[in-house]
């Protein structure tokens, strides 16, 4: 793979959580993990985990930031009672830690939220520009992923 094919390299992230609850366009996530996954598809498949506190420091970093382009995620919850999990399409911007918790500012864009559910995995979809060889976001990333393990 050339350095230009790796810089088109998109990771998407996981952040798993105990619980959630969600009102008045904010979502929480109670007792989050200490590490968000980040995976990309192919061609190069690329995995690993960094904490969720970079993760939040990063979020505004360079031109490609999502505090510039805001990405959707998925929230995979269940109920208390339900057997099966629902789910809810969101807009995320302007996370904030307060451990153990890690709050956004939402959008919700398909399905409902709950005012609390339990167990939870929040899928974010990465970045929605190419990352650029001078962003300090990019940076970072290629760094990262000169460190993880490909497939």
């Amino acid at each position: 793979m050339s350095a230009q094919q790796a810089e088109l390299v998109e990771e998407m992230f996981v952040q798993l959580a105990g619980g959630a609850s969600a009102s008045e366009g904010k979502l929480t996530l109670h007792k989050i993990s200490p590490t968000t996954l980040y995976f990309s598809d192919r061609p190069e498949r690329v995995v690993g985990h960094m904490t969720t506190d970079a993760f939040v420091e990063d979020w505004a970093m360079g031109p490609d930031s999502f505090a510039e382009d805001p990405p959707n995620a998925v929230l995979s919850f269940i109920e208390p009672g339900a057997r099966a999990p629902s789910d809810a399409v969101v807009v995320l911007r302007d996370p904030q830690m307060a451990q153990p918790d890690l709050g956004y500012s939402i959008e919700v864009l398909e399905g409902e939220l709950p005012a609390s559910a339990g167990p939870c995995t929040l899928f974010i979809d990465p970045i929605g520009r190419p990352l650029s060889p001078a962003s300090i976001a990019g940076v970072r990333r290629r760094e990262r992923r000169r460190e993880r393990r490909r497939f």
